[in-house]
C-alpha cells in the first residue's frame, strides 16, 4: 500500500509540474519565474497553484494551452463573429435547401430522349446492303450511322427482321428471339446496338404480338396438341368436305375472304386476321401472355430502347364466335368478302386488349429503373378512329402507350390548307391533357410523299412536322425526296401496292444507287437515282437533304418548338397559319404553310395584332433565310413554307379569341433571369 502511494503521489506530481509545449516555442514575452528561495524545494518543480492563471498580460499565441484559448475565445471580439459566421452558414443552408425544394417543385417535368428529337424509321431490307447479297442489312445500317447523325435525329426504328418465311413483309414471324439471315446474325445486331449507343443514339423495334408464322415452332407444337401448346392458337371446330370449308361464322381476313383456314393435322379451323400462313395467337390463355412478356425482355436485355407495337388492336376477339354486322345489310352473305364489308365489332378492341398493352408497359418499366434509361413504347393502331387511338394513351393515373404513331398525314393525297389543319386539330382536340403528340408523312405500307403529293411539296411537309409540337418521323429517304419506284413486275411474293415504297436507298449516282455492290438488287432502284440521292443533294445549298438538316437543328435548338404553344392562327382551302410562343420568350414563331398555287397573302388583314414585318428564320427556299417580309403582302410560291421571327409581349394562348386554338402539351415558362423553365404560369 505504502509502495503504490508513493508511486501515485510521483504521477501526481509529475502531471502537476509539467507543461506540454506541442511543439510550439512559447512567446517569449512571457518570462519565467524562478522558484522562491525560500521554498524549500532547492530546484524542485513547484506545485501549480490551484487558482485560475493570471493572463491579464498575455496576448495569443501559436500554440496556446487550451486554458489561455478558452480564455480569449470567451471575449466579446472574438465570440460575437464566431457565433454570426454560424449561424449565417446555418441560414444559408436552409435557404439552399428551400431554394433547391422550390426549384425541383416548379420545375416542369424534363422531356425524355423520344420527345428530345426526330424519329428515323428504316426498313433493313432496303437501307444498305454490307455483303453483296442486294438485300439490306444490318451491317450495312451500321456503315451508315455517321449518316444519319448529320439529320440530328435522336432514335432510329428499325422495322421487322425476325426470322421468318417471304410473306407480308415478315410480320409472319418464325422465331422471335432469332435475327433472319437475310439480315446477318444475332452478333451482328448486338454490334449495332452497341454503335448505335455510341452515337449517343437510341433504337426501337418492331413487334408483332398478334400473330405467328405457320412455320414457328408454337403453331407446329398446337396442331398436334401438345402439352400446354394445344390452346396456343384460337381453334375451332368447323365442317370440310370435298375441299370446301365451312367455317364457324363470317368473320373475314384482312386480306379478304374468310380469316378460317381448316388444318390437315388438327383436323380443326385456326384463325388468321392476315394471312393464311400468319395464324393469331390466343391472347385468352395467360401462357401466351407470358410467353410474349419474356419476348419483350430478351430484346430489353439485348439494350433495345424500345419497341412498336404492332397490330394490337387484334390482339383479343369475342370468344362467343357470333356473326360481325355486315355494313350493306341487303348484300347477300356469301358475297361477303372483302374486310370493309364488315363491322369488326367482335375481332378488334375487345374488352382486355387495353389490359394487354398495359401488361407490355409494366415489363417494360422494369427495365426503366436506371437513370437514363427510359424504355419507349409505341403502338400502332392505323385504322382506327381518332377518339380510340387516343385510348392506347392510357389513364389519367395508368400508363399505356408513350404515344400512339400518328399516320393521318401520311394518309393526305391531295393537300390543303383545310385538310392539314383538320388533322392537327383533331389529333390535339382529342389527345389526353399532359400526352406528347407525333406527326409522321411517310412508312413502309404508304405511298411516298413524293409519288403522292408531288415533289414540290417535300420541303413543305417536313417543315409542317418539324414545327409541330410533338416528336416528328421521317420514312427513311424522306430527307431527299425519294418516290415510288415504277415496278410492274416484282418477283416477289408481297402486295405490289405496298412495295413500290420500299426501294433500296439512294446513296450515290453509281450502279444500283451505292446501295449494294451486287449485281442485282431485291427492288429495282428508282429511275431517278442519278439526281436524287444523298451524295449529290449534300453539296448542293438548296437541296431537300440541306433544307431537312437546317430544318432538324432548329428544332433541336428552339426552346419554341420543342416546348411552345401551339396556336392555329388561320386556314383556308390554300394556306395554314401558326405560331409557337413560350411565356418568358418575346420572340415568336410565325409558321406559313402555302399548299395551294402561288399567290399574295395578306397576313395583316387576317390577324391584326400581328405586327407589320418580320424576320424569315428559314425558308423552303433557303435563299431567303435572314431576309424581311411585309406581313400586309407575302408572296408565296405553290408548296412554300416559312418560319417567322418577330418580338412581341402579346402572345396568342393568352387572348381570348384564340384560346380554343391554341394547344401545348407540357406546360412551361421561361426565366430569363435564372435561365431555367419553370411551371409558374
Amino acid at each position: 500500500m505504502a509502495e503504490n502511494k508513493g508511486q501515485t503521489d510521483s504521477i501526481r506530481m509529475g502531471m502537476q509540474g509539467c507543461r506540454t509545449n506541442n511543439g510550439f516555442v512559447q512567446n517569449e514575452d512571457i518570462l519565467e519565474k524562478d522558484p522562491d528561495p525560500g521554498s524549500g524545494l532547492d530546484g524542485a518543480v513547484a506545485p501549480l497553484d490551484p487558482a485560475e492563471p493570471d493572463l491579464k498580460d498575455v496576448r495569443p499565441y501559436a500554440g496556446m494551452p487550451k486554458e489561455v484559448l478558452f480564455h480569449f475565445s470567451g471575449q466579446a471580439r472574438y465570440r460575437v463573429p464566431r457565433e454570426v459566421l454560424f449561424w449565417l452558414t446555418v441560414a444559408s443552408v436552409f435557404v439552399l435547401i428551400g431554394a433547391t425544394i422550390a426549384i425541383i417543385a416548379i420545375s416542369p417535368k424534363c422531356l425524355d430522349w423520344w420527345q428530345e428529337g426526330p424519329m428515323y424509321q428504316i426498313y433493313p431490307r432496303s437501307f444498305k446492303d454490307s455483303d453483296m447479297d442486294g438485300n439490306g442489312d444490318l451491317k450495312g445500317i451500321q456503315e451508315k450511322l455517321d449518316y444519319i447523325t448529320t439529320l440530328s435525329v435522336k432514335t432510329i426504328w428499325i422495322t421487322s427482321f425476325y426470322k421468318s418465311p417471304l410473306k407480308d413483309f415478315r410480320h409472319g414471324v418464325e422465331d422471335f428471339r432469332d435475327i433472319d439471315p437475310i439480315f446477318g446474325t444475332m452478333k451482328d445486331f448486338e454490334n449495332l446496338v452497341a454503335a448505335i449507343h455510341d452515337k449517343g443514339l437510341k433504337l426501337i423495334i418492331d413487334f408483332i404480338p398478334n400473330h405467328t408464322s405457320d412455320k414457328h415452332a408454337w403453331f407446329q407444337l398446337s396442331r398436334t396438341r401438345t402439352g400446354k401448346y394445344t390452346d396456343y392458337y384460337i381453334w375451332h371446330d368447323c365442317t370440310h368436305e370435298n375441299g370446301i370449308t365451312t367455317p364457324p361464322n363470317n368473320w373475314l381476313s384482312v386480306y379478304g375472304n374468310s380469316s378460317w383456314h381448316f388444318d390437315e393435322v388438327r383436323k380443326q379451323c385456326y384463325f388468321h386476321q392476315f394471312l393464311r400462313e400468319q395464324p393469331d395467337l390466343n391472347f385468352h390463355n395467360p401462357d401466351v401472355q407470358e410467353e410474349i412478356k419474356e419476348i419483350i425482355q430478351f430484346w430489353l436485355t439485348k439494350g433495345v430502347d424500345g419497341f412498336s407495337f404492332d397490330a394490337v388492336k387484334f390482339l383479343l376477339e369475342a370468344e362467343h364466335l357470333r356473326d360481325e354486322a355486315q355494313v350493306d345489310k341487303t348484300q347477300t352473305p356469301a358475297t361477303v368478302t372483302h374486310y370493309w364489308e364488315l363491322h369488326h365489332d367482335f375481332t378488334t378492341t375487345q374488352v382486355g386488349m387495353h389490359d394487354i398493352v398495359r401488361s407490355f408497359r409494366q415489363t417494360m418499366d422494369q427495365y426503366s429503373r436506371e437513370p437514363g434509361r427510359y424504355r419507349f413504347m409505341g403502338t400502332e393502331a392505323y385504322g382506327e378512329s381518332t377518339d380510340r387511338t387516343m385510348m392506347y394513351y392510357g389513364l389519367p393515373f395508368i400508363q399505356e402507350a408513350d404515344f400512339p404513331f400518328n399516320d393521318y398525314l401520311s394518309k393526305l393525297n391531295t393537300p390543303s390548307g383545310n385538310s392539314v389543319s383538320e388533322v392537327i386539330t383533331s389529333w390535339m382536340e382529342n389527345m389526353p391533357e399532359g400526352k406528347w403528340p407525333n406527326w409522321m408523312i411517310g412508312g413502309p405500307d404508304r405511298a411516298r410523299l413524293t409519288s403522292r403529293l408531288g415533289a414540290e411539296y417535300v420541303n413543305i411537309m417536313n417543315l409542317l412536322v418539324f414545327t409541330l409540337p410533338g416528336t416528328p418521323i421521317t420514312y427513311y429517304g424522306e430527307e431527299i425526296g425519294m418516290t415510288n419506284i415504277l415496278a410492274t413486275n416484282l418477283n416477289e411474293s408481297y402486295d405490289t401496292d405496298t412495295l413500290l415504297s420500299k426501294s433500296p436507298m439512294q446513296w450515290d449516282n453509281s450502279s444500283n444507287a451505292g446501295f449494294t455492290e451486287a449485281n442485282h438488287t431485291w427492288l429495282p432502284t428508282s429511275s431517278d437515282s442519278h439526281t436524287v440521292n444523298v451524295d449529290v443533294q449534300k453539296t448542293q445549298p438548296r437541296s431537300a437533304l440541306k433544307f431537312y438538316q437546317e430544318l432538324s437543328l432548329l428544332h433541336a435548338h428552339e426552346l419554341l418548338l420543342s416546348r411552345g404553344w401551339f396556336c392555329l392562327l388561320s386556314n383556308n382551302s390554300h394556306s395554314v397559319v401558326y405560331t409557337r410562343e413560350l411565356d418568358g420568350i418575346d420572340t415568336v414563331f410565325l409558321v406559313v404553310l402555302n399548299f395551294g398555287e402561288a399567290s399574295l397573302l395578306h397576313l395583316k388583314e387576317m390577324v391584326s395584332n400581328l405586327p407589320t414585318r418580320a424576320r424569315i428564320r428559314l425558308s423552303t427556299n433557303l435563299a431567303n433565310k435572314g431576309s424581311e417580309v411585309d406581313m400586309h403582302a407575302i408572296s408565296l410560291d405553290k408548296g412554300e413554307g416559312l418560319v417567322l421571327e418577330y418580338n412581341t409581349e402579346q402572345l396568342f394562348h393568352h387572348q381570348t379569341a384564340f384560346r380554343g386554338r391554341c394547344f401545348v402539351s407540357n406546360r412551361a415558362c421561361y426565366s430569363s433571369v435564372f435561365n431555367i423553365l419553370h411551371s409558374l404560369c
